[in-house]
């Protein structure tokens, strides 16, 4: 969101970067007994703490049976039993709650192991404005390594322009592991419709709800129980969930300069080309990229390969695709894709 330009260097006073750091982590027990845990159980003035840390606050909550869903002031935070999702942007800082965090989990829930944690982030426009660990992934990488031994990192896409940084634990489940379904999309857009950008200033909409509806995001997953909020003078976040606790949360940063786009959602779906398509339809950008990570066990397992196969996306728009790469881990198969708008 575009609203806290806290960095202290002047040059950087009118900048906010849109890019954000994703943090998932599902947690276990060496005891095997993962039924009676539950990360809600945590207290909500221990997160707030621990996210000063983040240098970020809750700014908006809602919940239903499955999930607990924050919006952040840097956008979201999701705690549901097991899995913990935290994604911030402007100059945040989630890799050093680590610590804290893995404390305050075993505390309050008796979880004591990580399952599995993955770490992801597009390029940054001014990575010199990050704070450490942040700055650069290798120290990102160094970091997560201090925690996580069997870590492996990785750079999909081009490192002289777009690229997807991703740190993973990779590690084989037991045959007594219960094995969820789960899924992620996730759009990461730039370069977007200064018309469709402006909806999201406060020189348009008086509300996030106006904003939410004008803009049509109330449409791109019809069944999502939505908390938005639009800020001041600009910039926009939203969570959503679903009766059967899957999520959305799209985070906006508005300025033409710098103008960025996050949508991500969990929903389980055979094709995802038509959430992809009310997205594009939705903000219009020039450029943007694509990931799906999915496991055997999803709905989803096949959707990776339509990304393989399609040069180009006509979704409103005519979109070539300028690099696609395929990862196979030991859990989840992954496709990330980058797009450019064509010509006009």
């Amino acid at each position: 969101m575009a609203t806290n330009k806290a960095d202290n260097n002047t040059e950087s006073v009118q900048f906010f970067e849109g890019v954000e750091k994703l943090l998932e982590i599902w947690f276990t027990s060496s005891d095997g007994k993962d039924r009676q845990r539950d990360l809600r159980k945590i207290p909500r003035q221990k997160w707030e703490s621990l996210l000063k840390i983040v240098r970020c606050e809750i700014i908006s909550f809602c919940r239903n049976e499955q999930v607990d869903a924050y919006v952040l002031s840097e956008s979201s935070m999701f705690v549901s039993k097991r899995r913990l999702i935290l994604k911030t942007c402007g100059t945040t800082t989630p890799l050093q709650c680590l610590e804290p965090l893995l404390h305050l989990v075993e505390q309050y829930t008796g979880f004591d192991d990580v399952e599995d944690l993955f770490y992801s982030r597009k390029n940054y426009k001014r990575p010199e404005l990050q704070i450490s660990p942040h700055q650069a992934f290798e120290e990102e990488v160094a970091l997560l390594d201090t925690f996580f031994p069997d870590g492996e990192a990785y750079c999909l896409g081009s490192v002289d322009t777009d690229c997807w940084y991703l740190y993973t634990l990779n590690r084989e489940k037991s045959s007594q592991d219960k094995k969820e379904p789960d899924q992620t999309l996730e759009i990461l857009m730039t370069h977007l419709d200064p018309d469709v950008m402006a909806i999201f200033t406060r020189d348009v909409c008086s509300s996030a709800t106006e904003a939410t509806q004008k803009s049509g995001i109330e449409k791109i997953i019809p069944s999502m129980m939505i908390d938005d909020f639009l800020f001041e003078p600009c910039g926009y976040s939203m969570n959503g969930v679903s009766k059967c606790g899957s999520y959305m949360t799209i985070h906006i940063t508005p300025e033409p300069e710098f103008s960025y786009v996050s949508f991500e959602s969990n929903i389980p779906e055979a094709s995802y080309e038509a959430v992809i398509r009310r997205v594009l339809e939705t903000f219009k950008p020039g450029k943007f990229v694509v990931t799906v990570f999915a496991n055997k066990e999803s709905v989803a397992a096949n959707t990776p390969k339509e990304l393989e196969q399609a040069d180009c996306l006509n979704f409103g728009g005519d979109w070539l695709r300028d690099d696609v790469q395929y990862c196979r881990f030991k859990n989840y198969d992954l496709t990330c894709a980058f797009y450019s708008k064509f010509p006009s």
